[in-house]
């Protein structure tokens, strides 16, 4: 009986549905953002960032896509599992100027249209939210 009961808790606690308390839950999601500063320079190259899915980031850079996971609780920011595609071109210094800043972000900040990845010393990476 007890072996039963146990069971029962168990996969009714499995269906529960698990709350999203990342930056996607607090206005980043459903918006396609693109970069226009990185360490306070403008950006004109195309690269974009989103949080189509529940715990995942998706980014693209003028060559390569990037996806990772992301966990941690609003307003903390923090990648897991980064993978990347393969591809080289031209701006393969942005992109890894921008792939080794977005890794170096700790906190995010959402304002309307525009989104400010930061750590402890300084704002990183500045996003505007595409119409």
């Amino acid at each position: 009986m007890m072996a039963v009961l146990f069971l029962m808790g168990f996969f009714a606690f499995q269906s529960v549905p698990v709350p999203d308390e990342t930056i996607r839950a607090y206005g980043a999601a459903d918006k396609k953002w693109r970069l226009v500063e990185l360490n306070t320079m403008p950006v004109a190259q195309q690269v974009t960032l989103s949080f189509r899915s529940l715990g995942r980031l998706h980014s693209n850079g003028p060559c390569t896509s990037y996806t990772a996971r992301m966990r941690v609780p609003y307003p903390w920011f923090a990648l897991e599992n980064l993978k990347a595609g393969k591809r080289s071109c031209p701006e393969s210094k942005l992109e890894i100027d921008y792939v080794r800043t977005l890794q170096q972000a700790t906190l995010s900040e959402v304002f309307g249209d525009t989104l400010i990845l930061s750590n402890a010393e300084s704002v990183l990476l500045v996003f505007k939210a595409d119409a």
